[in-house]
């Protein structure tokens, strides 16, 4: 038998193990350790759709954000519901397997995305064009004067070009383009006095304006229907003779993810990508879209002939009112009062680069400079391509271009380079994803003139963004670069946030002219200077940085990390972030999109120590930045690099080091404003969850865009007062805006 003392002092110790056992059990992780990519996708497509619910919003911004929001769900199904899909493609009891049983997931979230989208745009975006006498009207609503002045539009614009293809036995059912907006007829005709019904398809061309305007008066305001409910209520100028029964739309999403086996093909990767998009038009359809009054005939008709009929792998979903409204991009760029959209913003000048400077001189005679788009014009890129292509001393141009747009003002310099006789060498990335043909039209233009044309890397990307000039000067050889974050892209210029940098440091282009001799050549990877190059040694500086930091830091002297990008969703980078955590390191991440980091993973008392936000708005965030206290004595970079798997393994990519103490200071300040924008940024408050900004325009002065824009503008007027030549106007190209 115990004695009462051993008994007291063993029922203590096994409340103090159970104390610890408790303490313990809160100290371990609360959730998953990686969100997976995909779910976060779609967290952050949820973000961009609440944009159009903000109320502060102007009414047109917000059918722009409907409309990134449908557009980028197209893609998501094109690659990577496609992907998904592809692995699950005649196997048994797939929905049973984990890949299944995330489609499935994916799937449900997707048309509870877009049933909210079909919600916010009939409850919420159409009564409010309403209140700023702009309405989408429906036949039916349309007036005498209105539905006159459609039918003219339908007769002598749109009939023309409408070519309906009837299905019989001489008539198979046509090949549908993916993601084109079709109808599914329903008709009767007698043949022999006797009803026969028969089925057609008409395409709305892409060549006729989605939205067709009817009026535009003081009185009724501006009216437009749509064309495929104007040309639906004229369908008898198209089945003359013909009982018009039903009218359906439908939209196809096929499968767009293009990948081949690069190192085994017989033909050169031009010609194989070639092939590989003649044959687009036939691939698998991986989501069908319907109108929601479709009868059971015209659906079985329609699942019949696209042979997907039975098919549980297919989304199928039934559309409440319009279909494609990525549409609503024509609506979201037209003109009106002030207060239907965003206040301008133009670009506003370099304070490096004077009205008619010599750039080669200004950056000659300047430490490095930093060029932060789209608050800063990107027209001293394109000029100095443009002096350069004119200047007898410039030997030759050396530039990888990955996302050029339709009528590139920076390709156009290189052919008149080229034809100037200067050595012009481009890599011109073919397997940019959506750009393919444009950038194979590119490439055949840029070698008739002469240049010399690389078409990719086997195996690899080159989503790197360099550009070097060189040039004989009098004391020799020297190089001139711009490194950036974004493409060579007038366009995305003006709307995505990238950071550019113009330098001639020689180490520097050392580095530059070896990366180009390993993407044009044989040439091994060196031993680099300044670059952080993938997939040589980017991730393995990345981690050694990270762990530096842990190693440095203490709980009363933590260290910091604090890094800008579009995505981060490398497992070992996210391990050693953790690690970094739990010593202390104050983490700071500015992710756009995909966030596989959890937070929430780590005990309570380390979670704290990485802050997460998500900022959307005007512009898109694409910078790339990336800082390391190391212990006091900080190391910066920029580039055109994301923690990803895609870009530290199969893709050439670059962060450049940014040196200079004012570049710094402007760096800190850039990250700091967007770590503190309360009004736009979005916390991670939870496992793939993030705070909402819907009520959050008390904190309009925090603004990051709005901040950022307003310190550039005051640093340019400054300048003014301080240097005359600065009076000079800005130099806009409107004609670039047709790019992509």
């Amino acid at each position: 038998m115990m004695g009462g003392k051993e008994e007291k002092m063993n029922d203590m110790k096994k409340k103090s193990t159970g104390k610890h056992k408790e303490k313990e059990q809160k100290k371990k992780s609360s959730g998953t350790r990686y969100i997976d990519r995909d779910l976060s996708w779609l967290e952050f497509n949820k973000r961009v759709l609440a944009e159009a619910e903000d109320p502060a919003t102007p009414i047109l911004e917000k059918l722009k954000f409907a409309a990134i929001f449908s557009s980028n769900l197209d893609e998501f199904i094109m690659v990577r519901m496609a992907a998904l899909a592809g692995k699950l493609a005649n196997k048994a009891d797939w929905e049973k397997t984990p890949s299944g049983i995330l489609y499935k997931k994916l799937t449900s979230i997707i048309r509870e995305a877009m049933a909210k989208q079909s919600r916010i745009l009939n409850d919420k975006l159409l009564p409010e064009l309403a209140l700023h006498s702009i309405r989408i009207s429906s036949w039916e609503n349309l007036t005498p004067n209105q539905k006159s002045a459609a039918s003219t539009i339908m007769a002598r614009r749109i009939y023309p070009v409408l070519t309906p293809v009837g299905i019989d036995q001489s008539h198979p059912f046509p090949l549908v383009p993916n993601l084109g907006l079709e109808m599914l007829i329903r008709l009767e005709r007698k043949e022999n006095g006797v009803p026969v019904e028969k089925f057609a398809v008409l395409e709305v061309p892409q060549v006729v304006p989605r939205f067709i305007q009817v009026e535009n008066s003081s009185a009724g305001g501006m009216v437009f229907i749509a064309a495929e409910e104007l040309i639906k209520h004229h369908l008898e100028m198209l089945f003359a003779s013909c009982t018009v029964k039903e009218c359906s739309l439908f939209r196809l999403t096929r499968d767009m993810d293009l990948a081949f086996d690069e190192e085994h093909v017989e033909e050169d990767l031009l010609s194989r990508i070639r092939t590989v998009l003649e044959k687009t038009a036939k691939r698998n359809v991986i989501r069908l879209e319907l109108s929601s009054g479709i009868s059971k005939e015209s659906s079985s008709f329609l699942l019949s002939h696209l042979k997907i009929a039975g098919n549980n792998i297919c989304m199928i979903r039934k559309v409440e009112g319009m279909l494609n409204l990525k549409g609503l991009f024509e609506l979201a760029s037209m003109q009106g009062p002030g207060e239907l959209k965003d206040p301008e913003q133009t670009p506003l000048r370099s304070i490096y680069f004077p009205p008619g400077c010599d750039y080669f001189e200004a950056i000659r005679n300047n430490p490095p400079i930093l060029l932060h788009l789209p608050y800063e014009s990107f027209d001293p890129v394109l000029e100095m391509l443009e002096q350069a292509a004119n200047d007898p001393n410039v030997l030759a141009i050396k530039q990888t271009l990955y996302r050029v747009g339709n009528d590139s003002p920076v390709v156009k310099a290189l052919i008149k380079a080229a034809r100037n006789g200067k050595q012009v060498s481009v890599l011109l990335e073919l397997k940019a994803r959506f750009d393919e043909e444009n950038n194979i039209l590119w490439a055949n233009s840029l070698a008739e003139a002469g240049a010399h044309v690389v078409y990719g890397v086997a195996g690899l990307k080159v989503h790197c963004k360099v550009l070097m000039v060189v040039r004989q000067e009098e004391d020799g050889i020297r190089r001139y670069m711009y490194l950036s974050s974004g493409n060579y892209n007038c366009r995305t210029a003006r709307s995505y946030t990238d950071i550019g940098y113009f330098s001639c440091d020689g180490l520097l282009a050392g580095d530059v002219s070896a990366l180009f001799n390993v993407i044009t050549g044989f040439s091994a990877p060196p031993r680099w200077n300044k670059l952080l190059v993938a997939p040589f040694d980017l991730k393995e500086r990345l981690l050694f940085m990270i762990d530096r930091e842990a190693a440095y830091s203490t709980k009363e002297n933590p260290g910091k990390i604090m890094i800008k990008a579009n995505a981060v969703i490398d497992d070992e980078i996210i391990d050693h972030l953790y690690s970094a955590a739990r010593k202390h390191v104050q983490i700071f991440l500015i992710i756009r999109g995909i966030c596989g980091l959890n937070p929430s993973f780590l005990p309570p008392e380390y979670a704290g120590n990485i802050r997460v936000v998500s900022i959307l708005d005007r512009y898109l965030e694409h910078g790339r930045i990336y800082y390391f206290h190391n212990n006091g004595t900080p190391e910066y970079f920029a580039g055109s690099a994301d923690l990803m798997p895609r870009n530290l393994h199969r893709r050439i990519e670059i962060l450049f080091p940014v040196d200079e103490p004012h570049l710094r200071a402007e760096l800190d300040m850039i990250q700091q404003t967007q770590f503190n924008d309360r009004r736009k940024g979005r916390r991670v408050c939870g496992e793939n969850k993030y705070t909402k900004t819907l009520a959050a325009q008390k904190y309009e002065h925090t603004r990051s865009q709005t901040v950022l824009y307003e310190y550039y503008r005051n640093r340019l007027e400054e300048k003014k007062k301080r240097d005359k030549r600065f009076d000079g106007p800005l130099k806009v190209f409107r004609k670039r805006e047709k790019e992509d």
